[in-house]
């Protein structure tokens, strides 16, 4: 299980970081409020743990641009802000669960465990855009009705365009998530990988739904006909 951590008070910071490691979880932490929206936004992570009073940018509008992108993983927030308005709003914008500082170090493990046996009891089976369907649990994928047979790295290529649908994604991060390797640019294996997962979902349908944008990446999303 991966955690982004997003707390800008170094001490603790340290501590939960290593008290989280030691937990089994890898953590990723960051100490201002513009580089949690970016590492939420650019990694794929099962829990996000977020302060509300942070540097260049509040946790509420981390929060609030998680959401808005779609992305649906536990976030519990940890902060001294403890009037109930502010529990109020940071539930409202699409949190999980809100605890207090100071606390204790048990009851957060205890309220991890618990966000992530949701997350995991609530995540979706099947995946849809357009006529476009993915089944997780069978590994089946459909268009219009129609089998496509796909390998199983195009299936987990597939799969990340689909849970993060109109985000650009760039090939470095592709090449991490489906790969489990950083990019070199001499390789051209995302390319000749996207060229083939193109010919089974898009050849012979309408519309075109990966789409690429020149010096950024590739996105999936609902086009037109002309899209490239």
């Amino acid at each position: 299980m991966r955690i982004l951590l997003v707390e800008d008070d170094l001490k603790t910071g340290d501590y939960l970081k290593q008290g989280l490691s030691e937990a089994g979880y890898i953590t990723d932490w960051v100490s201002d409020g513009l580089s949690g929206k970016h590492q939420a936004l650019s990694e794929t992570y099962d829990l996000i743990i977020l302060d509300v009073m942070l540097p260049m940018l509040d946790g509420w509008s981390v929060l609030s641009a998680i959401r808005q992108a779609g992305l649906t993983m536990p976030i519990l927030f940890l902060t001294a802000k403890d009037e109930i308005d502010d529990r109020v709003k940071g539930l409202k914008l699409g949190a999980d669960d809100y605890l207090i500082k100071p606390f204790a170090f048990a009851e957060l493990l205890a309220r991890i465990m618990s966000l992530l046996r949701r997350g995991q009891q609530r995540e979706e089976d099947v995946i849809c855009v357009a006529d476009l369907e993915l089944d997780l649990r069978r590994r089946r994928v459909t268009r219009a009705g129609q089998r496509l047979d796909l390998t199983a790295k195009e299936f987990a290529l597939l799969e990340l365009f689909m849970r993060r649908q109109g985000e650009i994604l760039p090939r470095s991060l592709i090449a991490s998530q489906v790969w489990d390797m950083n990019f070199d640019s001499d390789t051209n294996v995302v390319e000749v990988a996207i060229k083939r997962l193109r010919s089974k979902v898009d050849l012979g349908f309408s519309p075109r739904l990966i789409q690429t944008i020149r010096g950024m990446g590739y996105v999936l999303e609902v086009g037109d006909d002309e899209s490239a």
